[in-house]
């Protein structure tokens, strides 16, 4: 089993900084790509941020030059640092994995719990 747990979300005052973490755990044999995607009420589930087993990334238009997605292959970690926060950002923030299981031959999407992110003032 793979369990994604998230943590880092809160309240920000616009203009602020906040950072997001995920670490899987687990039987995991290897962890291919990992993302940030966010869910604003009303709203479908969108991409913010991905990151490959390389480090390659892409960011969705919105949030480019001010999000940074960065990973840790050792602790497979994946981070999100959210620099000038806008109220458009608020959400609930979503981690993403493709995950080989030990003993698995094929690699699955896994999902963390969500943490909600608010910019407010």
């Amino acid at each position: 089993q793979v369990q994604l747990v998230e943590s880092g979300g809160g309240l920000v005052q616009p203009g602020g900084s906040l950072r997001l973490s995920c670490a899987a755990s687990g039987s995991i044999a290897s962890v291919n790509n990992m993302a940030w995607y966010r869910q604003a009420p009303g709203k479908l589930r969108e991409l913010v941020a991905a990151i490959t087993s390389g480090r390659s990334t892409n960011y969705s238009d919105s949030v480019k030059g001010r999000f940074t997605i960065s990973r840790d292959n050792a602790k497979n970690a994946v981070y999100l640092q959210m620099n000038s926060l806008k109220p458009e950002d608020t959400a609930v923030y979503y981690c993403n994995a493709v995950v080989r299981a030990i003993g698995r031959l094929v690699s699955l999407p896994y999902w963390g719990q969500g943490t909600q992110v608010t910019v407010s003032s």
